[in-house]
């Protein structure tokens, strides 16, 4: 292993080393290099590393290729930083994205050159948002502990930089740790940051993330009107999300009285941002799907069928017409079509797009694993084995397993329990020793 690039590394990088160390060996290479090289070309320009993770079944992934991450900025950024990019799905990228604890894609961690984090960003962005909060992030030279170190008192600097910690915690999605900041600041300071509003926002959203990992009802929902109350923008979608999954468990009646607020602000959302000439939220489809799941929570099961359908005609507006779709021109689009479909459970027309998405992005596996399961959780088993003996060569790492599941599910269903065993050993085979759950699921389908 090239531990000389490590030396001055966060604990995050420090305890990834220890894991790599217990692999050992080629292994331990092969998920160390990208990051070693990457470190080794930043010291070399005194720049910061940006470590962009992605996965070729993100659509948010398509959305920032297509739209963020090209032009003048994006050529100026590449000569300020050394950018590394990630496949979630391959070893490297989903033994990093653990190591980092980023939880969503597309997510960029972006790193001084000794390893040091300065800072992230999840999800998907707007160009205006994205590049000047890539800036920010760069700029400060620093670790966090330096971030941190600025809140000092009540001044509009001290807050701004409390704002910038609290929003980076929340994008690390660790509410325990903002928690122990927030308690170790001496009592005046933290007077004044709960008196900031933007700071005692972003520590509801907090205490939400919080509840939710922990799995608790009550407090979610004691919490959530407080969030919900506040200015959002287009994360709204996510904070809903995040509340409706979260009280998932209590009466219905209850949840119809929390929640029903949110009807007028979601349409205003999707009046004013989604549905226009230009969309001013990167993730038109967790606001479409957030309000749908919001319908769906009052009962309002019209008001859900009909916001897909409008859905699904903008989308095919943008794609040159239902009659004539351009499902080459925005994969970001054409992937939320799919979705919108599935969702409405509109299976004839899910049928006809399937193989036109499939011609239309022929050179990777999603749309032929996606087709191919799509099928098998319908029960056509033999309607789904061709598409998923379409997907396989093209497959690998985490989703070769995928696509090997559902393919030896088909065939033992289809009465081929022999082809299905061979299927099961070759993914085995290929994969090594990398990502023990999906191999766990994979072996549970031979019983």
């Amino acid at each position: 292993m090239r531990l000389r690039i490590f030396r001055r590394c966060s604990k995050a990088l420090a305890a990834a080393l220890l894991a790599l160390a217990a692999i050992g060996g080629a292994h331990a290479d092969e998920l160390s290099a990208p990051l070693d090289e990457a470190l080794a070309a930043a010291k070399e320009r005194s720049a910061p590393v940006i470590v962009d993770f992605y996965a070729p079944w993100c659509y948010s992934c398509y959305f920032m290729a297509k739209n963020v991450k090209n032009g003048p900025e994006w050529e100026r950024l590449q000569k300020k930083a050394v950018i590394v990019s990630l496949d979630a799905d391959s070893p490297a990228g989903a033994h990093w994205m653990k190591q980092f604890g980023a939880k969503g894609l597309p997510s960029y961690v972006v790193l001084d050159s000794s390893g040091a984090e300065l800072g992230r960003i999840s999800l998907e962005r707007t160009r205006a948002q994205f590049y000047p909060e890539i800036a920010a992030i760069s700029a400060r030279g620093s670790d966090f502990d330096t971030l941190k170190a600025k809140v000092r008192d009540g001044s509009a600097a001290s807050l701004v930089a409390a704002r910038e910690v609290l929003a980076a915690f929340a994008a690390r999605r660790d509410p325990a740790s903002a928690q122990a900041w927030l308690t170790a600041l001496p009592p005046a300071v933290r007077q004044a940051v709960d008196g900031d509003a933007a700071s005692a926002l972003w520590q509801s959203r907090l205490k939400l993330r919080a509840a939710y990992d922990a799995e608790d009802a009550a407090a979610c929902a004691a919490v959530s009107p407080t969030v919900l109350q506040g200015d959002l923008g287009c994360d709204r979608a996510y904070e809903l999300g995040r509340a409706l999954e979260c009280t998932a468990s209590l009466p219905a009646a209850e949840r119809r009285s929390l929640f029903a607020a949110q009807v007028p602000a979601m349409r205003t959302l999707l009046d004013q941002r989604v549905f226009v000439a230009k969309p001013a939220c990167a993730d038109a489809r967790s606001i479409v799907t957030t309000a749908a799941d919001l319908a769906q929570t009052l009962g309002d099961n019209k008001a859900e069928a009909a916001l897909l359908d409008r859905a699904v005609a903008d989308i095919e507006r943008r794609l040159g017409g239902a009659k004539q779709l351009d499902l080459k021109r925005d994969r970001n689009l054409a992937d939320n079509l799919r979705l919108y479909l599935d969702r409405g459970k509109r299976v004839a027309a899910l049928d006809a797009l399937f193989p036109k998405l499939i011609a239309a992005y022929p050179d990777d596996y999603v749309y032929a694993y996606r087709y191919g399961r799509n099928l098998v959780e319908r029960g056509e088993f033999a309607r789904a084995l061709p598409w998923l003996e379409q997907a396989a060569p093209k497959a690998y790492g985490v989703n070769r397993l995928s696509v090997a599941q559902y393919r030896a599910e088909a065939l033992r269903k289809l009465g081929r329990d022999d082809d299905a065993k061979q299927v099961v050993a070759d993914a085995l085979k290929a994969n090594g020793p990398f990502f023990a759950d999906e191999v766990l699921k994979l072996k549970a389908v031979l019983g």
